[in-house]
């Protein structure tokens, strides 16, 4: 497909998510206050930030607005190899139409099996909001969708080690990116915005080397998470929860694994696939430290808490809403540049890898002055 193709149709994956996340958010809302399906502040000596019960649901219209364009345009793909009126309809429209459609015919399974993934952990979310479910049965859940796509599916990162060590390195970068994000989900509009600008980046990436499935489903993301910010930013009417929270790290990190980042033939090099890495070092950060914190005190690594980088920039005297846009700019120092990774040498990408050392360790001197 053309550039300017792929241009359009990555465009119009970002605005139609964006525009039914931002008509079903509300609609959902109104759904969960009146199931009183709705998170409630437990007093002074709570976690959280909220005072008045908020409604979850964010993460109900998050994952529509991801998945029903998604299997959309896998049905019209599948009924433009069917149907010649459809057909000839779409070549009209977009010459290059017969090149994307075997493109998309290929990826069908994964595609389906990324939707079934997305399905199951958006159930699991669901259910953990009602009812909290043990760290064991979550991790279960996440470690068996992870192994479906990597085992049934051969979706799979550092394939150059072989299947099994691949498969392993796989299943930890889903189960670890995937709760990154449930983690980061601690303050109005933090984990939606940090996954917003996570995935345009990892699009940008995609969009360099010619791949059009990987970038519109970074879209569909970006715009999903970008019409609920609409109703989360601070202060928040509603939230997310472990069903958007869920699905949405799940989802940057198969797409993380799916994005084509070294290819000698395109003058990709090696350094490329440390870009998940940069560019979800923030999130990661915030989770690796928060764990080290809840051990060293020893209560349990799960046990939610006011121990992130976003609660300690409010005790350190930010506001709330300045602690979570200081972090989306965090993330945007160490995400932008690692747009650039993949056509660096090694000098080159030794000066993205500082940059992103640099951010972090100022994210450090600010938390070691308070660990409490």
């Amino acid at each position: 497909m053309s550039s300017q193709g792929a241009m359009v149709v990555s465009l119009a994956s970002f605005a139609g998510a964006f525009a039914l996340s931002a008509a079903l958010t509300p609609i959902v809302r109104r759904w969960a206050r009146g199931r009183g399906f709705v998170d409630r502040p437990q007093g002074p000596g709570s976690h959280k930030l909220h005072r008045e019960p908020t409604p979850f649901g964010g993460g109900i219209a998050i994952t529509v607005a991801v998945l029903l364009p998604m299997a959309a345009i896998l049905a019209v793909a599948v009924a433009g190899r069917r149907v010649d009126f459809i057909a000839s309809l779409l070549a009209e429209w977009m010459p290059q139409w017969p090149y994307w459609l075997g493109g998309v015919a290929e990826k069908l399974p994964v595609a389906l099996a990324i939707i079934a993934g997305a399905l199951i952990l958006h159930l699991l979310g669901i259910i953990d909001d009602h009812w909290p479910l043990s760290p064991p049965v979550k991790f279960a859940v996440q470690i068996a969708v992870a192994l479906m796509l990597s085992v049934g599916f051969e979706i799979r990162a550092a394939e150059a080690l072989g299947p099994i060590p691949a498969t392993a390195v796989t299943v930890a970068w889903i189960v670890v990116l995937t709760n990154a994000f449930n983690f980061l989900d601690n303050m109005d509009g933090l984990a939606g915005g940090v996954a917003c600008i996570t995935a345009l980046v990892l699009a940008a990436c995609a969009l360099q080397v010619g791949q059009v499935f990987v970038p519109c489903l970074l879209l569909l993301v970006a715009g999903a998470v970008g019409g609920f910010l609409l109703f989360n930013f601070p202060p928040a009417t509603i939230f997310m929860g472990d069903a958007g929270s869920l699905v949405v790290g799940y989802l940057l990190a198969v797409c993380a694994i799916l994005t084509t980042f070294y290819d000698p033939e395109q003058q990709r090099t090696p350094f490329g696939v440390f870009v998940p890495l940069v560019v979800f070092a923030v999130p990661l950060y915030d989770m690796g430290s928060v764990v080290v914190h809840r051990w060293r005190l020893g209560v349990s690594i799960f046990r939610a808490d006011r121990r992130h980088f976003s609660h300690r920039l409010v005790r350190r005297g930010m506001s709330p809403t300045s602690a979570v846009l200081t972090i989306h700019l965090a993330t945007m120092a160490t995400a932008l540049p690692a747009i650039l990774l993949p056509r660096l040498d090694w000098p080159g990408a030794t000066l993205v890898f500082g940059q992103c050392v640099c951010v972090v360790a100022l994210i450090a001197i600010l938390e070691s002055q308070d660990v409490s």
